[in-house]
């Protein structure tokens, strides 16, 4: 579910500025209505008239400003948007020069970017070199004017060096130091650890900012390896979101997040990346049915011979998939090369948390796998194995605990031990709501469905506990609370 546009927002911006110019509405009236609806100063509402952003403007006014010689202007998005905060805190007062410029971007008059405020604030000559009406001379009979001499080669080559300088004033900018893209990068692998273990709808929201702050970063001007950075940390910014996405329920949600999570692996041109979106779109495939779908980003994603754990989860994946699907031979293939993989790994995970696959999540797979391709006995020993492991990590994923819990009672079921299977779930049906991620409560469907007519008291006590926690779950809050959705 989208949540309504915010008052102000781009998408209430862009509405506003389409109805008006469909209306006959001149830039100067749009900019008139962006100040007075939105509270702008009205430099900005000068850019929001036009449509531009912050790095877009800054081109502009840089370009504007090359047709002045001697008044050049090497403008940045920050600059931009200090200037259109001054005089406030933190903002930069914007020279005549610079407002000439600006004018002339956006072909309006010096005037018309200056309120009651930025009047009292600038030295008086610069108001009335600014505000003044130009005066235009009746033009009177005046002989030929004598042909202009062509600049000499020396002031031609000292104008093109001028022209560079400006330029590499521009190129040198940067909206994002190294220290901010290590704090970024140490951000998004808190995030991917801390969902193992907390709220999946607050941690949805922390995700969003810090993807919204990275988006915005990358609107503005950088190094390419910066920026490069940057397309990294929003991919896997956007991965996260769209696992999410998918254990709250909305795959589509999850489908288009993982779309976007696979353009900034490839803006960024980084492999590792590459295999982990292409492992979260194989996740989101597998429980949206599409299996086909699902064992193919599997295998793309192996192509992509990426370093860490994510080929022993590309693997687990795969095998999932192939034994939905009946394909015993093919189910068992795949795990075997899970563990291959599992001997092979060398490297540590760049993200660590939700983007890494240990050995307990490993063996869960494994689990599940089994207990589909008719093996309980042997699903129940890597259940066993998979809570051992856990049972020693620092953190501890809930969602992977629960997963492995509901597989051991599946085992018991399959060996006629309803009893032993209410035990094995006592801990998932303990779960707190907020906790209970739709995985979760599909798996325990497909546990109740394995019931079939089955009778007895421990089979009917199980069908009741199961139907009363799937009632109240994660994605059934997320449903019912307005305003919520995975955007």
């Amino acid at each position: 579910m989208n949540a309504p546009n915010t008052p102000g927002s781009k998408a209430d911006r862009d509405a506003l500025r389409h109805e008006m110019s469909a209306a006959g509405c001149t830039a100067a009236d749009i900019a008139v209505e962006m100040r007075t609806r939105y509270r702008m100063r009205p430099r900005e509402a000068w850019r929001h008239a036009r449509g531009w952003t912050l790095q877009t403007a800054a081109d502009r006014i840089t370009q504007a400003s090359s047709s002045h010689p001697g008044e050049a202007v090497a403008a940045d998005a920050s600059l931009v948007g200090k200037w259109e905060k001054w005089p406030g805190p933190s903002a930069r007062r914007p020279s005549s020069a610079v407002l000439l410029a600006i004018a002339s971007a956006y072909d309006c008059r010096p005037a018309d970017l200056l309120d009651l405020h930025d009047r009292q604030e600038l030295p008086d000559a610069d108001v009335r070199a600014l505000t003044q009406p130009r005066v235009e001379r009746q033009a009177e009979p005046v002989a030929a004017p004598a042909a202009i001499a062509p600049p000499s080669a020396p002031d031609l080559v000292r104008l093109a060096a001028d022209e560079s300088a400006t330029w590499a004033q521009w190129a040198e900018a940067s909206n994002v130091g190294d220290i901010a893209l290590e704090q970024l990068m140490a951000e998004t692998r808190a995030l991917a650890t801390d969902y193992l273990t907390s709220d999946p709808v607050a941690l949805f929201t922390r995700t969003r900012h810090l993807r919204d702050r990275t988006f915005n970063l990358l609107e503005g001007h950088q190094y390419p390896r910066q920026s490069a950075d940057l397309y990294v940390a929003a991919g896997y910014l956007c991965g996260l979101l769209a696992w999410m996405s998918s254990d709250l329920g909305q795959l589509r949600d999850a489908d288009t997040q993982g779309r976007t999570a696979w353009l900034c692996a490839e803006l960024a041109g980084h492999n590792d990346l590459r295999a982990w979106v292409l492992s979260t779109r194989s996740k989101v495939c597998f429980w949206d049915g599409r299996l086909r779908e699902a064992i193919a980003y599997a295998r793309r994603g192996a192509t992509c011979r990426p370093g860490g754990t994510v080929g022993v989860l590309l693997a687990c994946q795969e095998s999932d998939a192939w034994s939905q699907l009946g394909a015993q031979d093919e189910a068992i293939e795949a795990l075997t090369r899970a563990e291959d993989l599992r001997d092979g790994v060398l490297d540590v995970d760049d993200i660590g948390g939700i983007f890494s696959c240990q050995p307990a999540r490993q063996e869960n797979y494994a689990a599940a796998v089994h207990l589909r391709v008719g093996e309980p006995e042997k699903a129940l020993r890597a259940a066993d194995n998979a809570l051992t492991l856990m049972a020693g990590q620092t953190v501890r994923a809930y969602g992977t605990e629960a997963q492995i819990h509901i597989s051991k009672a599946s085992a018991h079921l399959a060996t006629g031990e309803a009893e032993g299977a209410l035990e094995s779930l006592a801990p998932v049906l303990a779960m707190s709501p907020d906790h209970r991620l739709a995985p979760v409560t599909r798996r325990l469907h497909e546990l109740t469905s394995s019931l079939g007519r089955q009778t007895g008291s421990a089979t009917a006590g199980l069908r009741a506990a199961i139907e009363e926690f799937c009632v109240d779950s994660a994605p059934r809050q997320l449903a019912l609370s307005p305003g919520q959705g995975a955007a």
